[in-house]
């Protein structure tokens, strides 16, 4: 640095520079103009669109993408309903074949009673013999559908087999048990088709503790 004095008037102090002067402390950590964020969009590359054409351009492949998205989800659900209609069919049709196998195996059965009915001037033995072969021939059939009778007389209730349409004070029979049956239960498998309506013994010298 250089002082001249100046003859000609006022004393002036003239400053010379040899060189700039160095950077500030901070003025390395200010960012420069291109690593400023400037909060634009970017596009899938990283990219920031830096027109209005690239940002038409991201906003079209956006709306593509969209549409892509729909139509796919669109496929997928007419699929689904095509697969639920379908099961739904198939499903009537197992429960069609298995009920046409049902009603064949009991064709026979009506075709002993026509017969039986048709039968000229049959004595009340014969007609009595008829109806135990029909009986014996449903009961057949029932068994190879899976149908069993429930188990009433002489069992203990059971309120999910059983249903007591009265209640008998007896000393003869088990307190709680089935004296007799008005009307025979089902079951298909483990399946209740209908309780056996049954009356069921009150026995008074058990239930004392006699």
């Amino acid at each position: 640095m250089q002082y001249k004095k100046n003859n000609g008037g006022p004393s002036e102090v003239e400053l010379e520079l040899d060189h700039e002067l160095p950077p500030g402390e901070n003025e390395a950590d200010v960012p420069s103009e291109t690593s400023i964020d400037t909060g634009a969009p970017q596009d899938a590359s990283g990219a920031t669109p830096t027109s209005l054409a690239d940002l038409q351009a991201e906003l079209q492949r956006v709306r593509l993408e969209r549409a892509a998205y729909l139509d796919r989800a669109a496929r997928l659900q007419a699929e689904f309903d095509n697969f639920r209609k379908r099961n739904v069919k198939e499903q009537q049709g197992y429960r069609d074949y298995a009920l046409a196998e049902a009603l064949k195996s009991l064709l026979p059965i009506l075709d002993s009673l026509d017969r039986a009915l048709k039968t000229p001037s049959a004595s009340v033995e014969d007609f009595r013999s008829g109806i135990e072969l029909i009986d014996k021939q449903f009961h057949d059939v029932l068994e190879k559908l899976g149908v069993e009778p429930v188990p009433a007389e002489g069992e203990r209730f059971d309120p999910n087999l059983h249903q007591a349409v009265q209640m008998v004070d007896t000393e003869d029979i088990a307190d709680n048990h089935v004296i007799d049956e008005f009307q025979r239960g089902y079951r298909l498998k483990d399946r209740l088709l209908r309780p056996a309506m049954v009356r069921v013994a009150r026995n008074p010298r058990q239930q004392g503790g006699l």
